[in-house]
């Protein structure tokens, strides 16, 4: 019999299986492919993850920058990271099970965990980490991105050195993602910041052909598909404990994950560890007080507000709002995009953004 469970093999469930297998607890992930590599392209902010290892960063670029309606560089340090290494450096002290998951039952002592082929797991306690399913009535982020040669992004950055975190011009419902993957080869991605239900990846994809045509670029082999649920609502305590996006932890307003996931990890094995001898029912109830505290409900509640500001905006505004929050402090920025707990820091933000915004944006913020 395992302690854990953690069913998804993906950043969230093996953060989390490594930091229970070093807290001692005998630990199973469940991987419905164990062998496949990571596809999604991770990018992050350096100071959300700053015991992140150089072997799980794929590359650093020297600059970031944004432009709404005009262009702003960006003080905080983006990176992308590398998939092997990352995944290398959450590997080691449990074991991976191939399948998937099928049906869980929860009982007084522990939970019987059932795999698609009928094979029976036996678990002190069971997380899911296998992702969040997209809806019709949910919010999505979605994407459609190539990769080209590096010097033929230099036809849409002025460096291929260069990160654009977003750049408004010439897209009425995106914007353009730039980032160098550090092998000589740069992402291009059409992105739709947020929709309900998510803009399709046709439209996405003759978008960016489009813009890439009159950059005189043809679209490279490598393509990436990106569709994000942002709106999961924080779930109901019970014995099954979810983690990751199952968890609601991407962000509302930027489709961000990974780090948030990663950081958890800790805390959460923590406070499992800290209750083990309680029984399961504790366990599981003190997992989800260390994944949602009052702060982060009231974050996240502060962050899906911002969420339907943006979606009530017409086209023509959403640069404009961008402007206004990159002119923002860094530290304003930084509390509202990765302050997961910072009620105060949240506040500020979204405070300072509506006094110094226009009436054409004002009146979208009022809500």
């Amino acid at each position: 019999m395992a302690d854990v469970v953690i069913a998804g093999g993906g950043p969230a469930g093996r953060a989390l299986a490594r930091a229970c297998a070093r807290r001692g607890l005998a630990t199973v992930l469940v991987d419905p492919a164990p062998d496949r590599r990571w596809k999604a392209t991770y990018g992050l902010w350096g100071d959300e993850l700053p015991l992140l290892p150089k072997s799980a960063i794929a590359c650093a670029p020297s600059a970031t920058l944004a432009f709404g309606t005009g262009p702003h560089i960006l003080e905080r340090q983006y990176l992308v990271v590398d998939n092997a290494g990352l995944r290398d450096w959450l590997s080691g002290g449990y074991d991976v099970v191939s399948g998937a998951v099928s049906g869980v039952e929860h009982g007084r002592f522990g939970s019987t965990v059932r795999l698609s082929d009928g094979r029976l797991l036996a678990a002190g306690l069971y997380f899911d980490a296998s992702g969040a399913r997209p809806k019709g009535d949910r919010y999505e982020q979605t994407a459609f991105g190539v990769v080209l040669p590096a010097e033929d992004a230099l036809r849409l950055v002025d460096s291929a050195d260069t990160a654009m975190f977003m750049d408004w011009r010439g897209s009425e419902q995106g914007f353009l993602y730039v980032l160098p993957l550090g092998d000589g080869t740069v992402l291009v991605e059409e992105t739709s910041l947020a929709r309900k239900p998510g803009l399709p990846l046709e439209v996405l994809a003759a978008r960016l052909r489009t813009r890439l045509s009159a950059a005189g670029l043809k679209p490279g082999d490598r393509e990436e598909r990106v569709r994000i649920v942002l709106d999961v609502p924080v779930p109901r305590r019970g014995r099954m404990v979810p983690f990751g996006a199952a968890a609601g932890l991407v962000h509302p307003a930027t489709g961000y994950s990974v780090a948030t996931s990663v950081r958890l990890a800790d805390p959460v094995a923590d406070a499992v560890t800290r209750t083990w001898d309680r029984g399961p029912a504790e366990a599981a109830s003190a997992a989800h007080r260390a994944l949602w505290p009052s702060s982060a409900r009231a974050v996240h509640g502060l962050r899906r507000y911002g969420l339907r500001a943006l979606c009530g905006m017409p086209p023509e505004v959403v640069p404009v709002f961008f402007d206004l929050f990159f002119t923002l402090p860094t530290g304003l920025q930084r509390a509202f995009t990765s302050g997961r707990e910072d009620i105060s820091g949240t506040a500020e933000t979204m405070s300072t953004l509506f006094r110094t915004a226009p009436w054409q944006v004002r009146k979208y913020l009022i809500g």
